[in-house]
This record gives C-alpha cells, structure tokens and sequence, in this order.
C-alpha cells in the first residue's frame, strides 16, 4: 500500500514530518487510504458489517497499514461504512479524532464514503439531523454527498447556530481540506493537465499493464501430480489443434471485474481497448495452429476432435461491494460443468478469473494445471506470455487458498490450518528462452 502511495502522491521529502500530507508535481494526485478501520475484518466478510474484535485486535491486525500510509504522507483517509463492536465507524470519535487524528497524528483530511453518514442510523436517513451531528463530531472533514446535499449544508448550519457543532470543528475540517488543496496547488492549477489525457491506454502504459499480469499470476498446479516431473506448462505453441473454453475467455469485461467504466461493471468487449484471453492466445500461437474456441462445449464435441489440449477460462462475474457477499464463493456457470466438460475428455489448464480465491477443490483432480489470473484487466497477452513460455511464472499467493467455506475465515498460523493451497504458495516455472540456454 505505501508503494502505491508513493506512486500517486510522489516520494515524500526526507524532511516532511509524520502525519502531513505530500504531493508532488502536476502528474502526481492525492492518495486514499481506505476503509478506516476494521472493513476487512466484518462477520463472515459481508459487506457493511459489523467488525467484532478486541481493541488489541484491532490495533495489531487492522491499523498497521493506516500508520504506514500516514508515515508515507497519505492525504486523505476514507470512512468504512462498517461497525466496530456494534458502533457505526462515521460516529466513532474515538477511532476517527482520538487516534487517526490523535495517536497518528494525520494532519490531511477525512472523508466519509458515499452516503456513509445515511446509514448512521437503520433505516439509512431515518434521523439525518442526529446523523450530520454524528459524523462530524467524530472528526469527519468532508462528506460525500450525491444527492440530498442542501440538506445536508441546513442541517450543518443549523447545529452550529445552536452550538451543538463548535465553530472550531468546522474550522479544523476546512482548513484540513485547504492544506491538502494548497499541498496539490490547486489554487494556482484548479483544472487538470488535459496534456495528460494522450498518456491514458498509451502503449507504455498498457505495456506496464501486461507486465502487472504475467507477475501477478500464480500457478498451482502443473501437471497431475501437481508440479514436476511431468510440467504441463510452459505449452506448446505449435500443435494441431487447441479447444478454448469458457465464458471468461473472450470477455474483457469478465478479466476487469467491478468498479470497470460502471459500479458493477460490464460485459462483452465493447466499452474499452484492449485483448481478451482468446486473442492473446490467438497471437502468441504458431500461424500453424488451428484454435478451436466453444465458450460452453458439451463433451461429446470435446471427445470427437483431436486436441493436444485445451485451456478453459472460468470464474466470478463482475461485482463491487455488497453484490460481492457471498455465502458459497463458488464460480459463475456454466463454470463447473465446462471444467467437467472438457477436463475429463482431454489435457486441459484452468485459468481462475475471480477477485479471491473460490470453491476450486471439487474439480482439482482432473486438471492438468490451475492459475489464479485474479482480474488480469485489459491485457490479456500477459496470460499467455507464461502459459507458453515466454516469461516464468512467479506470482505467489497472497491469502490462503481454502479448501472449503466451512474452513472460514481462515489465517495462516491458525491451530487447524489446513489449506488447499497456503499463504505465498505458487510454483515457479522457467521461460523457453532459460530451458534452451541452461
């Protein structure tokens, strides 16, 4: 996290005391440390729930990466909409002015999500007035309002003409915000760099993007034994004939997941630039090469042509925030049928598109091999740049793989820890052009 705060906001100066927001030069934006705190600690994960844990707990497993933000001058911070104990975080004070604000001394500004001082209370607006009163006492500086905001601003007014928010509040929000508009120069510079807008979905910038994907993939399985001595991967790229399956295969909305052109968003390949699974592999192939893509092939098509072997694309579709809950984590159909489909009649490798690990278990036995893709993005040919050997797998995994929901929440280093695939396993593979030299 503080790597990509110092890729947003610059590299902090040596001499830049704790707490104080930094951003440097025009190409550079305000970072967001978010959601203050506990958001990924919720029952069960769901979504705007409710973190039960100890205050030990809390500091030592939730906090570290806000201090570290702080230290790396991270400018603002966002509010999560989830509880900790049972109390809503936009109306925690404690949390939000005596340790944020306090303990870590973070000078920039706090903001709160969208609507999140609605749902102060239950329903959402049932006391918006109480809510206003709430969220700003607990030291939120900016609120993120879509809609209701004349609202919001007489509601305000009238609890500072009744002395019920002090004046000094407000001044402390206000000038929290002008400090990280006048460390961003925005007085001088209001409008952005329109010279920028050309560097978006630049060849450079794409190229950056491939090379994300390839590092980032994790291989876990290669060959039916899992790893060697009969290595599936790196493929052949010149073979009579390979079977592509799978809906995430030829879907670049599918690749990018949620918060992608919309909130939930999209599919089909029609909102934005750039190179499904499908085309990459059609690229990376010998011209040789007959590929055969069925996004859903039943298994007698499978059984009646000769392919060397096949490569199925399946996983989650698109979800941001509370569409994301889920109770099952299993895989979008037809996902586990195509898996049975194609991996029982020929050589097959599994490509898991998901934003976490899911159900996987159930279908391991009769796959060659398995990589977790995650959401790859737009450029697909970073996929097949280590399927066919042209760059090694590296990637490790960054959670632990379970082998069923019943085993979560699991943590590595906990008394029955029995993953499918543990924290930071990944096997690594070497590319053609080391197999050829060594």
């Amino acid at each position: 996290m503080t790597e990509i705060i110092s890729g947003l906001q610059g590299d902090i100066p040596a001499n830049s005391r704790k707490g104080v927001p930094y951003v440097g030069g025009n190409k550079k934006v305000a970072a967001c440390a978010k959601h203050f705190v506990g958001d990924g600690g919720t029952t069960r994960g769901i979504n705007e729930n409710n973190t039960v844990v100890d205050r030990h707990e809390l500091l030592s497993i939730h906090m570290p990466a806000y201090s570290d933000s702080i230290i790396k001058g991270v400018a603002t911070v966002m509010i999560s909409y989830s509880s900790w104990n049972g109390e809503k975080m936009h109306a925690n004070h404690d949390l939000v002015t005596g340790f944020l604000k306090g303990t870590l001394k973070f000078k920039g500004f706090v903001i709160s999500d969208w609507e999140g001082v609605d749902r102060i209370t239950s329903p959402p607006h049932a006391n918006y007035s109480y809510s206003v009163q709430a969220s700003i006492l607990a030291g939120l500086d900016m609120i993120m309002i879509p809609f209701k905001y004349i609202e919001f601003i007489d509601d305000l007014i009238s609890l500072v003409k009744n002395n019920v928010v002090p004046m000094d509040r407000i001044d402390d929000a206000v000038g929290r915000i002008l400090l990280v508009k006048f460390t961003m120069g925005l007085f001088e510079n209001p409008l952005a760099d329109l010279s920028l807008v050309n560097e978006l979905g630049s060849q450079a910038h794409r190229d950056l993007a491939r090379e994300a994907v390839r590092k980032s993939l994790v291989l876990l399985k290669n060959g039916k034994n899992g790893t060697n001595p009969n290595p599936v991967i790196p493929l052949p790229k010149k073979v009579s004939k390979i079977l592509v399956a799978g809906s995430h295969a030829d879907n670049l909305g599918y690749q990018c997941g949620g918060w992608t052109m919309e909130w939930q968003g999209f599919s089909g390949n029609n909102y934005t630039r750039g190179t499904t699974i499908l085309s990459a592999i059609k690229s990376t192939v010998d011209s040789s090469t007959e590929i055969i893509y069925r996004e859903n092939p039943d298994g007698n098509f499978v059984k009646s042509n000769n392919f060397a072997y096949a490569i199925v694309v399946v996983g989650e579709h698109p979800y941001a925030e509370t569409s994301g809950d889920s109770m099952n984590l299993t895989m979008a159909e037809p996902g586990p049928s195509v898996i049975s489909n194609v991996c029982e009649s020929v050589k097959c490798i599994v490509i898991v598109i998901s934003g976490r690990p899911i159900v996987i278990e159930p279908y391991i036995s009769s796959i060659d091999a398995l990589v977790a893709a995650w959401l790859p993005g737009t450029e697909g040919q970073g996929i097949t740049d280590v399927l066919f050997g042209d760059h090694e797998f590296s990637g490790k995994l960054p959670r632990t793989w379970f082998r069923t929901v019943d085993q979560l929440p699991m943590n590595f280093g906990d008394p029955h820890y029995d993953p499918l695939f543990p924290l930071g396993f990944g096997i690594e593979t070497e590319s053609i052009k080391e197999l050829v030299t060594r």
